[in-house]
C-alpha cells in the first residue's frame, strides 16, 4: 500500500494558498492577514496615543476575566493533562507525525534544545531564582497563605513552581502541536490552526469559521510572545543596568526590545538551521554551563537532596495547587497559578507551531513522552538548582538577597553577585535571555507567518520579517502603556488575549480524538491488508 493511501488524506478541494493575495512580493491570506495585522497595528496605536487609557483598560479586561473564568483557566490544564494520558496509553500513540515511512528530521538533542529554548528558555531565566524565593519569602503573597519562611513555605514553593512550569504548560502545548502536525502531515491538510477543526467542521473550516480561529490564533500568539519578549527585556536591562550601577529607564527597555527585534530578522534571513536551531543549540550549551556552575558553588547538598523531595513535593501537592474552590489564596491563584496558564494558552499556537514543524516522524507516544517529560525534568533540576542557591542567600544574609527580593527581574543577577566571577556569570545571563528573546521572536515570526499565509511554510521572507517587527512593535507598546507596572500590562495583555483561544484549544482535543480515531482504522485496515496478501506467499 501507498504512503499516500496509507495517509488517507481527507477529499477536499480546498488548495493550500488559493485565497491568498499576491502584494508588493507579498503571499498573504485573506482576510486573517489583514484582520491580525490591523487590530496589532491598532493596538499599537492606541498604546503609543492612549498609554494611561490602554493599560487601565488592560487591567479592567484582566479583572473581569480572572473573576469570571478563573474556573476555566484553571480546568484547562487538566484536561488536556489527562487527554494526552489516554493518547499516549492507547493504540491511538501508534500513529506516526508523517505516515508509516516517515523519520525524523532532527537529533533527539536538537529537537529538545529546540523545544526547551522556543517554550520556556526566557522563563526560566526570568523566575528561576525569583519564583521559589518569592513564595518561600511572602515577596508577592504565598500559595494557601502559609507562614513565609517555614519548612512547609519552602515545600510549597518548590511544588508550586513546579507546579506552573511542569507537566501543565507542556500537555496544553502538545495537544496543539500533536493536532496541527497529525492534520497537516498525516491528513494533508494546510499546516494553520484551522485545519485542526477539519473533523467537526468540514469544508466550513476554509470560510468564516476558520477565518475566525486563525485570526484569534495570531492575537493570542502575538500577545503571548510579546509578554515573553517584554519580561526578557526587562530581566535583561535590570541586569545590564545592575551590573553598570544605572536605573533602568522605559527607554533602556524598548532599546533592547528594538535592538533584540534587528537581531530576529537577521535569525530569520538565516533560515531554521542557520537561525532557530544554531541558537537553541548555543543557548542550550551555555544554560547547561552556567546551571553546574550554580550547582557547585551554590548548596550543593541542598541542591542534590532537594531533586527528589521538590520532584515528590510537586506530585503529592498537584491536586490541591490545580483546584480553584474557595481559595484562601485568591490573589496568588490569580496573579500566578491563572496569569501562567493564560500565558501557556497564548503561547500555544506558537509552541505547537513550532514543536510541529519539527516532530515529523516521531510517534504520538513518542512525541508525547518527549514533549512533556523531557522539559518536566529540566524544569525540577533547573528550578532546585537556582532557587535553592538564593533561598540559602536569604536564609544566610548573605549578599543583596539577605533582606528578600527588590524586583523579580533582578534576583537572578542579585543570586550571581553573591558568587564568584559575577561579572562573567552576569554577562553570560544577558547573552542567554537576548538569545533566547532572538530565538522566540524569529521561531514566532514563522509560525505567525504560516498561519496568516494560509498554511504556506514556503511564504516570501519578508513576510516573516514584517511578524517578527509587529511582535517587537507590540512588545514595546505593552511596555510603554504599562509604565511603572510594566509586569502587570503585560500579564494583563496575556490574560485578556488567551480567554477566547482557551476554548478553542479544548473543541481542538474533540477534533483530534476524531481524526486520529479515523487514522487508527486505516492503520488496522492496512495492517489486515499486508497480512492477507502474506499469508498466500508463506502457504507457498
Amino acid at each position: 500500500m501507498s504512503d499516500s493511501e496509507y495517509q488517507s488524506e481527507y477529499e477536499t478541494d480546498y488548495e493550500v494558498g488559493q485565497d491568498n493575495v499576491e502584494w508588493l512580493g507579498l503571499d498573504i491570506h485573506n482576510p486573517v492577514f489583514f484582520l491580525s495585522a490591523g487590530l496589532v497595528l491598532l493596538f499599537a496605536g492606541a498604546s503609543l496615543i492612549f498609554p494611561s487609557a490602554t493599560a487601565v483598560g488592560l487591567e479592567a479586561a484582566r479583572e473581569w476575566t480572572l473573576q469570571t473564568f478563573d474556573w476555566l483557566f484553571a480546568m484547562t490544564p487538566v484536561l488536556l493533562t489527562v487527554f494526552c494520558l489516554g493518547l499516549a496509553i492507547s493504540p491511538l500513540g501508534r500513529i506516526r507525525l508523517g505516515g508509516v515511512d516517515a523519520r525524523p528530521e532532527f537529533a533527539i538533542h536538537s529537537w529538545i534544545a529546540m523545544l526547551f529554548a522556543a517554550g520556556v528558555g526566557i522563563g526560566f531565566m526570568f523566575y528561576g531564582a525569583a519564583e521559589p524565593l518569592a513564595y518561600y519569602s511572602d515577596w508577592f503573597g504565598t500559595p494557601f497563605n502559609v507562614e513565609p519562611g517555614t519548612p512547609e513555605a519552602r515545600r510549597l514553593a518548590f511544588s508550586a513552581t513546579i507546579f506552573h512550569w511542569g507537566v501543565s504548560p507542556w500537555a496544553v502545548y502538545a495537544i496543539v502541536g500533536l493536532a496541527l502536525g497529525f492534520f497537516a502531515y498525516n491528513k494533508g491538510l494546510p499546516l494553520t490552526i484551522r485545519s485542526a477543526f477539519y473533523p467537526i467542521l468540514g469544508d466550513r473550516v476554509w470560510g468564516f469559521w476558520g477565518h475566525v480561529i486563525d485570526t484569534l490564533a495570531v492575537i493570542s500568539t502575538v500577545f503571548g510572545l510579546a509578554t515573553t519578549i517584554g519580561i526578557g527585556a526587562t530581566q535583561a536591562s535590570s541586569g545590564l543596568a545592575y551590573m553598570i550601577g544605572q536605573p533602568v529607564t522605559l527607554a533602556m527597555q524598548i532599546g533592547l526590545v528594538l535592538s533584540i527585534t534587528g537581531l530576529a530578522v537577521i535569525s530569520v534571513l538565516r533560515g531554521m538551521d542557520g537561525g532557530v536551531k544554531l541558537l537553541s543549540n548555543i543557548n542550550m550549551t551555555i544554560a547547561l554551563i552556567l546551571m553546574i556552575f550554580v550547582f557547585i558553588l551554590g548548596p550543593t547538598l541542598a541542591i542534590i537532596t532537594g531533586f527528589g523531595q521538590n520532584l515528590l513535593g510537586y506530585v503529592v501537592n498537584s491536586v490541591s495547587l490545580s483546584s480553584w474552590f474557595e481559595r484562601p489564596d485568591e490573589a496568588w491563584f490569580h496573579d500566578w497559578t491563572i496569569f501562567y496558564w493564560a500565558w501557556w494558552i497564548s503561547w500555544s499556537p506558537f509552541v505547537g507551531m513550532f514543536i510541529a514543524r519539527i516532530s515529523r516522524g516521531r510517534t504520538v507516544r513518542e512525541y508525547l513522552t518527549v514533549v512533556i517529560l523531557a522539559p518536566v525534568a529540566i524544569c525540577v533540576i533547573w528550578f532546585t538548582t537556582f532557587g535553592e542557591t538564593a533561598i540559602q542567600q536569604f536564609e544566610t544574609g548573605t549578599g543583596d538577597l539577605a533582606d528578600g527580593m527588590t524586583t523579580a527581574s533582578l534576583t537572578l543577577f542579585e543570586m550571581l553577585n553573591s558568587l564568584p566571577i559575577a561579572a562573567i556569570t552576569s554577562t553570560a545571563a544577558i547573552f542567554l535571555l537576548v538569545v533566547f528573546i532572538v530565538t522566540s521572536a524569529d521561531s514566532g515570526a514563522l509560525v505567525v507567518d504560516a498561519i496568516t499565509s494560509g498554511g504556506k511554510t514556503d511564504a516570501p521572507v519578508p513576510q516573516r520579517v514584517f511578524w517578527a517587527c509587529m511582535l517587537g512593535v507590540t512588545a514595546s507598546m505593552l511596555l510603554y502603556g504599562g509604565g511603572k507596572a510594566t509586569l502587570q500590562s503585560l500579564q494583563a495583555g496575556t490574560i485578556t488575549a488567551a480567554l477566547p483561544f482557551t476554548s478553542i484549544v479544548l473543541v481542538c482535543c474533540v477534533s483530534l480524538f476524531l481524526g486520529m480515531r479515523d487514522e487508527l482504522k486505516v492503520m488496522k485496515a492496512a495492517e489486515e491488508s499486508a497480512d492477507t496478501e502474506e499469508s498466500p506467499s508463506q502457504a507457498e
